[in-house]
């Protein structure tokens, strides 16, 4: 497991990743990406406790999907299959079990700031939080000639991972009003919404 975590996270996060999975039990399965999920954790029908992370993500993205999973996984074992998802025990569990990443030798240091901020009160997803997503997007392997959402002038016709095509409205509190052209339906994009602009 060393070896393959090696190709996956920071090696100076390696020997404490392993420490948190054979501590919880959990089995890693690393997979095919997933267009609308990073990773997840789930306790399989026998007992076992299940966490899959997508191959496609850069070293950053992935440690931190990693200790995300993790810490629902140690949340529910600690506090209960009540609670909900991204609770606060959830948020709680994170935050523990992601301090001893933030640090110089791990994480690159112009993105220690927004980590640090990040995790004073944890987002459902890393990609939630608009500021840091866009941090790390800048050490993914493959840059694509993709827009952010917020970037786009209002009006502007957009495509997204699924052929779906949009109209881009005003924002609204956080996220924007788009509008999907096919059913004339309204949805919220966040800012950092990764799309193709279709020019004229």
């Amino acid at each position: 497991m060393d070896n393959i975590l090696k190709k996956y996270v920071p090696e100076r996060a390696i020997a404490n990743c392993m420490a948190l999975i054979q501590e919880s039990g959990a089995h890693l399965k690393i997979v095919n990406e997933r267009v609308t999920k990073h990773g997840d954790y789930r306790r399989m029908p026998d007992g076992r406790h299940q966490i899959t992370v997508n191959a496609s993500l850069n070293r950053y993205r992935f440690l931190i999907t990693l200790i995300h999973e993790l810490a629902h996984l140690i949340a529910f074992e600690n506090y209960g299959r009540r609670i909900k998802p991204h609770g606060l025990e959830w948020k709680r569990t994170f935050q523990h079990l992601m301090l001893p990443f933030i640090r110089p030798e791990i994480f690159p240091s112009k993105l220690l700031p927004l980590l640090a901020k990040h995790f004073r009160n944890p987002k459902a997803s890393s990609s939630t939080d608009a500021q840091l997503s866009i941090a790390l997007q800048q050490y993914d392997a493959q840059q694509s000639d993709n827009l952010y959402v917020f970037e786009l002038p209002i009006g502007s016709i957009f495509r997204v991972h699924n052929g779906k095509l949009y109209k881009k409205g005003k924002k609204r509190v956080k996220r924007f009003e788009c509008l999907e052209l096919h059913s004339g339906k309204l949805y919220l994009f966040q800012p950092n919404a990764s799309v193709e602009l279709i020019k004229d």
